[in-house]
């Protein structure tokens, strides 16, 4: 084993390490993190918000276990592998051993320890992102077909994880074109590539299509809910952000791209880069939506940095080099990871506001981050409705507002006879009618307008306030629980009409 492999595995053990330990015991899994777990349940070539991938792994998780441990295993294998890539990239543009370690330190202590700890396909989007760039670079010094068709592959597979690489496309088609490297596109290999690519995604694309494109409603849903709350200077603050320890190493590539004579051939990254936060500003994307773009820029500037600090009194500045991402990341470390509890952010929240971190989709600012809010209170909603449910056995239906709450009682309830259901997101079609609707446990929001129930009332012979789950850490502060019982009317045939009127979109 070379020195340079015990470094890399070095690395990616102190990944693995640091993405298990940023967590304090008071949160538990996000809201987010129950869909894509029940995703797993109802295997499809699509979803109402993302593409089918995410629910293999889910699936694959379910199959070890279903366990905290191998929920978080995910995303940080995902941020491990893309320090491999970064790497391997590194590698190709004949970085030696200080530039492998700068690159690898400058991934390792950035956003992506952020990124890394939830359950989303963000993860996985970076990996994506990173790789189909290396495989460019490979074919750029190369011309072998083979690196265009692993491309296209990887293309399809981060296509079928999150269709947000469709703008790494965009963003590289006008790069291409204004560069040198536009002969490429006179050439058949490209558009056989492309072909694949496109096989590859099909199945997806039909399901849209067989769907009514439900991706168009879920991103007119986002841009009225949430993309209309979004600062396009904010945006631009964030990029900054995301990799600040290692924002001279990015910068210094920018430079190399455009003057250094050995990334001559690299200058279309340079335009890419450009093109595509243009769009993104454009649209007024979230942030985090561009995170994929920067590591492979980060092997550009570490190796221009190796050849740059060589000789004379430069090459001391090399381990300063290294130790700049680690000294950033340390005051970093108190802040933006859910490792400090919620009444110790409420208390100090000045450098939680400083860095916007305390502002929340809607535009405003919260007591705690979105994530962080996200984090709390699902355990115990799953246990009030567990002993909900043991007090009343005949419940044929727990009936939630929203996805989170329907994920949180499915993945934490002790009691698997009954999974919750809702008429939100993507659970709107897997309900079960496999019996007759008669007992109801229906689980609302505090901001629901029918506190009194008048509107299920006419419909049960009894209907009472069974618990509340209480946590105003929590985002949904207040969470009702009702017991409907004896039902008057075809629940069954009520729960159709309501699916197909939330489908009539």
């Amino acid at each position: 084993m070379t020195k340079k492999t015990i470094i890399l595995i070095g690395f990616i053990i102190a990944k693995f390490l640091l993405q298990y330990s940023l967590i304090s015991p008071e949160y538990e899994l996000q809201r987010d993190e129950f869909l894509h777990l029940d995703q797993g349940h109802h295997l499809a070539w699509g979803y109402l918000s993302v593409p089918p991938l995410t629910s293999l792994i889910s699936y694959i998780i379910y199959l070890l276990g279903n366990t905290v441990f191998w929920v978080k295993f995910f995303p940080a294998l995902f941020g491990a592998l893309t320090i491999v890539v970064v790497w391997k990239v590194t590698e190709e543009l004949k970085g030696s051993l200080f530039a492998l370690i700068l690159g690898a330190t400058c991934i390792l202590f950035s956003v992506l320890l952020r990124l890394n700890l939830l359950y989303q396909p963000n993860s996985l989007d970076v990996l994506s992102w990173t790789t189909f760039y290396f495989l460019l670079i490979k074919f750029i010094n190369t011309e072998k077909p083979k690196w265009l068709f692993l491309a296209a592959i990887i293309f399809a597979l981060g296509f079928l994880n999150k269709y947000n690489i469709i703008f790494l496309l965009l963003g590289l088609f006008p790069a291409v074109l204004i560069t040198e490297q536009r002969r490429i596109l006179i050439q058949k290999k490209v558009y056989m590539a492309i072909l694949l690519g496109l096989l590859l995604i099909s199945p997806n694309l039909l399901w849209q299509y067989n769907n009514n494109f439900p991706v168009f409603h879920h991103l007119k849903q986002l841009s009225e809910l949430q993309l209309v709350n979004v600062n396009r200077w904010l945006f631009l603050k964030e990029q900054l952000l995301f990799f600040i320890g290692s924002l001279f190493v990015i910068l210094t590539a920018f430079y190399a791209l455009l003057f250094y004579a050995p990334f001559k051939p690299y200058k279309l990254f340079f335009w890419s880069i450009i093109f595509t936060l243009l769009i993104f500003v454009y649209l007024k994307a979230k942030g985090y939506y561009a995170i994929g773009l920067y590591p492979v820029y980060i092997s550009f500037g570490a190796v221009f940095l190796e050849n740059l600090l060589k000789t004379g009194w430069r090459k001391y500045l090399r381990p300063v080099s290294i130790a700049i991402p680690v000294l950033f990341f340390i005051p970093m470390y108190s802040v933006i990871f859910p490792n400090k509890s919620p009444e110790y952010i409420i208390k100090h929240p000045a450098a939680y506001q400083k860095l916007g971190l305390l502002r929340w989709e809607d535009g405003k600012d919260h007591q705690l981050p979105q994530d962080f809010a996200d984090m709390l209170g699902w355990k115990e909603l799953a246990e009030k409705v567990d002993k909900i449910t043991l007090a009343s056995p005949d419940t044929d239906l727990i009936l939630c507002d929203n996805y989170g709450q329907t994920g949180a009682i499915n993945f934490y309830s002790k009691n698997k006879a009954i999974r919750a259901s809702s008429f939100d997101a993507d659970y709107n079609n897997w309900f079960s009618f496999d019996k007759k609707m008669v007992n109801v446990i229906l689980v609302k929001e505090l901001d629901d307008e029918d506190k009194e129930r008048k509107e299920e009332i006419p419909l049960f012979d009894k209907v009472f306030l069974a618990d509340k789950r209480v946590n105003s850490f929590a985002r949904e502060q207040v969470i009702s629980i009702y017991v409907l019982r004896g039902a008057k009317v075809d629940i069954n045939k009520r729960i159709r009409d309501e699916m197909n009127e939330k489908k009539n979109y």
